[in-house]
């Protein structure tokens, strides 16, 4: 227990936080459908008019929270795109693996469909960090020579990417290993250098 904090409610700091927080337990565990606010003030311990002040919706709680989600991810250098790749894709691996994965994206894909603001902020926030990591390791693959000039970016991150959550969220198959060494291996043949 912080012994600096007075018994009571968290001051205002500490209580967006505490919301937030509160906001990213309640989406990975029931789903962004299921999240409601008076739920987000229990669990952060404050009253529903300091949720209300500082969000007046549940869409706007939840952008924040989902930009909270999402740290900076590390862009691996192992020396090959092919490492860089692998160790990406065992990161994701773990994501699709941990049991609050489905309600989370299930959740996700629904309200973008619905929202602007939450298809912008999981499109920025949640997808972009990951896209932006792996564009990183496609770029220098293409400056060591391992993959074309001219690679069509876009096509290889759908390509990263696709598989794992089509497979996740729509066929039900299994999202392991063999899988992601599939797809690293695929996209490699697909873009490497000629010759």
């Amino acid at each position: 227990m912080n012994e600096g904090r007075r018994p009571g409610r968290p001051r205002s700091e500490e209580a967006h936080g505490a919301i937030l927080d509160a906001a990213i337990q309640l989406l990975r565990e029931v789903g962004y459908d299921a999240l409601t606010m008076d739920a987000i003030a229990a669990r952060a311990g404050v009253g529903k008019a300091t949720v209300y002040r500082r969000w007046s919706t549940k869409e706007t709680l939840a952008a924040e929270a989902i930009e909270r989600i999402m740290r900076a991810i590390p862009v691996p250098d192992t020396g090959t795109t092919a490492g860089d790749l692998r160790r990406m894709m065992r990161d994701a691996l773990d994501m699709y693996r941990d049991p609050s994965t489905g309600a989370l994206l299930s959740g996700f894909v629904a309200a973008m469909a619905r929202s602007e603001l939450i298809a912008r902020t999981i499109r920025s926030g949640f997808v972009g960090v990951r896209r932006e990591a792996l564009r990183q390791v496609l770029e220098r693959g293409v400056t060591r020579g391992e993959l074309q000039k001219g690679l069509d970016y876009e096509l290889a991150l759908d390509l990263l990417g696709g598989p794992l959550f089509y497979r996740f969220l729509i066929t039900g198959g299994p999202v392991d290993e063999r899988l992601t060494r599939g797809i690293v291996d695929a996209v490699l043949r697909a873009f490497a250098t000629k010759g």
